[in-house]
């Protein structure tokens, strides 16, 4: 019994490590971090500098650009655990 507790307990962390959210700039991403890179990548060819204009209809976008404006030296092709994001 009580080695079937310590691989229950085993098997639950590893599920929780498994799906682990992905996040950029320490924002959730929903899916794959393409729209947080983008807003990164957009803030960058236009030197925003002020999160105030990180305005679009996409929250993901907003805070990839909002990620620019606090960190711009991250880069946009990594999530924050170091994978990399696809196009």
């Amino acid at each position: 019994m009580k080695h079937f507790a310590v691989t229950l307990a085993v098997a639950a962390l590893w599920a929780s490590a498994a799906t682990a959210q992905q996040t950029f700039g320490d924002n959730e991403c929903t899916e794959d971090c393409s729209g947080h890179k983008a807003g990164y990548e957009w803030a960058e060819e236009n030197d925003i500098s002020d999160a105030a204009d990180c305005t679009s209809n996409s929250q993901s976008f907003n805070e990839g650009c909002e990620t620019y404006t606090e960190d711009p030296y991250r880069g946009a092709d990594e999530d924050d655990d170091g994978n990399d994001i696809d196009d």
